[in-house]
């Protein structure tokens, strides 16, 4: 595995927050961002960080950033277990390498709704991306929250007719969430993390020329804190895996 590395460029945290969506104002749109890391990975903190200013600063006018946080297991027998880790998240990941046609992961990785990667602490290419990417076409996606329990949420998932078929697929991510590394290359220190992806799923096919309805429910697991949970839903070309349009909603809400 690679370790690339580019400092992050600090004009991005001068950013102010962006207004709250306006009805006089054009309508923003969605662009997923996906940085796959991990704890045991030295190079790994500044792409956490700026993955959570991208989510919380919303810097690209136009743009409503939606992120998730993927880390992957590669680095498990380093040292230090990554607890947020996954089998799932690094073949994701090792699939963007064969579409994006880079020779191997490595971490930290950042992808912009499955169209382009580049290291994931690279603020300027970010903007780049994030402003790029909207320019392509959308599909409306739409996701509300039908019914929660304690220990479980339903929601409403519709997508609109589009020419293109592909997969819908619900993430539910966690944001406060820390560790205190005991070993490994970030040994002693407290790594937090923002819109870490605790499930991801496929919840149906899109097909061509028809919408898309349905209404998953998700169980929840006791260690996340449904205060800090997010749904988003997006969907991915059938052949390309390019994202084709997002959405996201509080839970916590």
């Amino acid at each position: 595995m690679s370790l690339l590395t580019r400092p992050i460029t600090f004009f991005l945290f001068m950013f102010p927050a962006l207004p709250a969506a306006d009805s006089t104002l054009p309508p923003r749109t969605p662009v997923l961002v996906e940085l796959f890391t991990s704890e045991g990975c030295s190079s790994c903190p500044p792409a956490d960080t700026l993955l959570a200013k991208l989510d919380e600063v919303q810097p690209v006018p136009g743009v409503t950033v939606i992120a998730l946080e993927e880390h992957v297991d590669y680095w498990d027998h380093q040292g230090w277990r990554d607890p947020f880790s996954s089998a799932e998240f690094t073949a994701r990941q090792q699939r963007y390498a064969g579409l994006l046609h880079i020779e191997s992961p490595y971490t930290p990785e950042m992808v912009i709704d499955g169209r382009s990667e580049f290291v994931g602490n690279d603020s300027e290419r970010a903007l780049h991306e994030l402003a790029s990417a909207s320019r392509a076409p959308k599909t409306p996606v739409h996701i509300t929250m039908k019914d929660k329990a304690s220990d479980r949420i339903s929601f409403a998932v519709n997508v609109d007719a589009t020419k293109i078929s592909g997969d819908v697929l619900l993430a539910i991510a966690e944001t406060g969430l820390a560790s205190d590394v005991a070993r490994g290359e970030n040994a002693g220190r407290n790594l937090k993390h923002s819109a870490v992806v605790r499930k991801l799923s496929t919840i149906g096919k899109l097909k061509s020329g028809e919408s898309f309805s349905a209404e998953p429910v998700v169980k929840l697991a006791k260690p996340w804190k449904p205060e800090n949970l997010r749904a988003v839903v997006f969907v991915e070309d059938g052949a390309s895996r390019k994202v084709l349009g997002a959405a996201e909603v509080a839970i916590g809400r």
